[in-house]
């Protein structure tokens, strides 16, 4: 037997595929299984679940971009993933936690190396995770670098990240969240843009003005990229984001373990010692530059599990998700 379901977050029908033997049976054995048969169909259903509300960060065209009717790309990673690339027009994909009491809430930056974003294990599962703890989680569909696309697109993301804690303050009443606990969380690249929104918030850029409201009170950094300079960096995220050959002031602005400040808030911190892709000494030197602010910061290296293994189950590094749901829990 095999059951379709529509999967709207990312416009496709996900098959969930139910094989059942069949045998002699009683009439107690068929009702059996065709109990078992609804469990694993609405497990599907739970497993696959839409967000509750899309966000748009902007009402008209959003400051920068340059060209329009630009269609999204979605397709899926070499691991069947779903991933976004092309986003002209950046959203706000609600997963809403059910709690009389205004709750925590946490803006998800997916990675990808400003190339594409990693919406599913590094988005969506994460934010359904969330919720079911009791957070209001959100997933933050942003532009990526594209001067094709983007008026100054090296600060494009940064602008979006911005405009996604500001609209969530701004709304915080009907969204039901706690205006003060408004976190910022990435992944990767989505990392360096958690950590830019957490540092950066003082500095007026093309699209984006300084604004307190956009700054956010705690910020969670999953395998982040953090620095820009030559020993650190991520190559493929730099030239993505400032280019091929970016000048020396741009790489010193988004060097983010040289813009920690006394304003910088709170942070969670992680990386696996293993990662090829991005050294872990990018975490180590941003948790340094926090202590020397005094800033609170809880680091954590793991001894295994390379680089992008967010929401996935089977990683050596899924204990991650043990440490944050600590670390939250005594926030």
């Amino acid at each position: 037997m095999r059951w379709l379901i529509f999967n709207p977050s990312v416009n496709k029908t996900d098959s969930i595929s139910i094989s059942l033997l069949f045998f002699r049976v009683t009439t107690k054995d068929f009702i059996m299984r065709i109990l078992l048969t609804v469990v694993i169909l609405v497990t599907g259903m739970l497993n696959t679940r839409a967000q509750d509300k899309i966000i748009p960060l902007y009402q008209s065209t959003p400051p920068g971009n340059i060209t329009s009717g630009v269609e999204e790309e979605w397709t899926t990673s070499s691991s069947g993933s779903a991933i976004v690339s092309k986003v002209t027009n950046p959203e706000l994909w609600f997963y809403r936690s059910e709690s009389d009491n205004p709750k925590p809430a946490i803006i998800i930056c997916p990675g990808g190396g400003y190339r594409y974003q990693a919406y599913e294990h590094e988005g969506k599962q994460v934010a359904q995770w969330l919720s079911q703890m009791g957070y209001q989680a959100f997933v933050l569909k942003y532009r990526l670098p594209d001067e094709t696309l983007f008026e100054n697109p090296s600060t494009i993301p940064l602008s979006d990240a911005r405009k996604a804690i500001s609209t969530v303050r701004k709304n915080a009443a009907k969204l039901n969240v706690d205006s003060s606990k408004i976190g910022i969380m990435g992944f990767s690249a989505g990392g360096h843009l958690a950590a830019s929104a957490s540092t950066l918030f003082n500095h007026d850029f093309p699209f984006s003005k300084a604004c307190l409201s956009a700054k956010p009170d705690f910020s969670i950094l999953i395998y982040p990229v953090i620095s820009m300079t030559d020993k650190l960096t991520h190559e493929g995220s730099r030239e993505a984001l400032l280019g091929q050959y970016p000048e020396s002031n741009q790489i010193e602005l988004f060097s983010l373990e040289k813009q920690v400040n006394a304003q910088t808030p709170p942070t969670f911190i992680l990386h696996a010692i293993d990662d090829r892709s991005v050294p872990a000494e990018n975490t180590t030197q941003y948790a340094k530059a926090l202590r020397s602010y005094n800033i609170p910061v809880h680091e954590v290296i793991l001894p295994e599990g390379g680089h992008g293994f967010g929401f996935r189950k089977e990683s050596p590094a899924f204990e991650w998700t043990e440490h944050l749901k600590k670390w939250l829990e005594k926030r």
